[in-house]
């Protein structure tokens, strides 16, 4: 065993650990910064396995953007998290037997894919960036298109809830706000001036 692959399985049990925490974790907070630490042994395994590219995405797109999104709506929003875990221990089972049809069809996936794959010298000149965008837009470029589309759904589905008119919301039409003038804004008044109080009270006495 070289010094390479025992790095390999110090990641590997950081990230199986942080992943674990992600889900046991009482605290949204500690779960969120257990997932930046799994993004980031995930980015480090990448990087053992020359997809530096691939690690430097991970690690700007999901712990830089996504991560901080969700502290962000963690600690904004106030969430019941006793309410959140009550049903923890009845879905367990489900998930359990879940989360294992995923890792079985993900091992037999990469299994069929690495079995019969030899391992490749590359030359200095070599660009893993430039590989991944020829095989994205070569021989995945119809589910790459696909996902394209799935996310340009998403995010007019999400426009379109956000934007919806509600009864209970007021609106601004600045359409309104431009015809606007001064006399519908503001109008002067005329009134007799008041006696003072205390004079009233000794005119009223005598």
């Amino acid at each position: 065993m070289n010094f390479e692959t025992v790095i390999f399985y110090i990641f590997a049990a950081i990230l199986l650990l942080s992943a674990a925490r992600v889900v046991t974790a009482k605290s949204p907070i500690h779960a969120a910064l257990s997932l930046v630490l799994a993004f980031f042994t995930a980015a480090a395994i990448w990087l053992l396995l020359e997809a530096e590219f691939l690690a430097i995405t991970l690690v700007l797109v999901y712990v830089g953007a996504v991560t901080v999104l969700f502290l962000f709506v963690v600690m904004t929003l106030d969430f019941n998290v006793e309410k959140m875990r009550q049903g923890f221990w009845r879905h367990l089972p489900a998930a359990l037997v879940a989360g294992g049809i995923m890792a079985a069809e993900m091992v037999l996936v990469l299994r069929t894919r690495t079995d019969n794959v030899a391992p490749r010298n590359f030359d200095v000149h070599y660009s893993n960036t430039k590989e991944l965008g020829r095989l994205l837009y070569t021989d995945y470029v119809y589910p790459f298109e696909l996902a394209a589309v799935l996310l340009l759904v998403a995010i007019i589905a999400a426009i379109a809830l956000t934007l919806r008119r509600r009864k209970d919301t007021k609106y601004i039409d600045p359409a309104d706000q431009v015809k606007v003038r001064r006399e519908d804004r503001l109008r002067l008044v005329s009134m007799p001036a008041e006696k003072p109080a205390r004079a009233a009270a000794e005119k009223t006495e005598g």
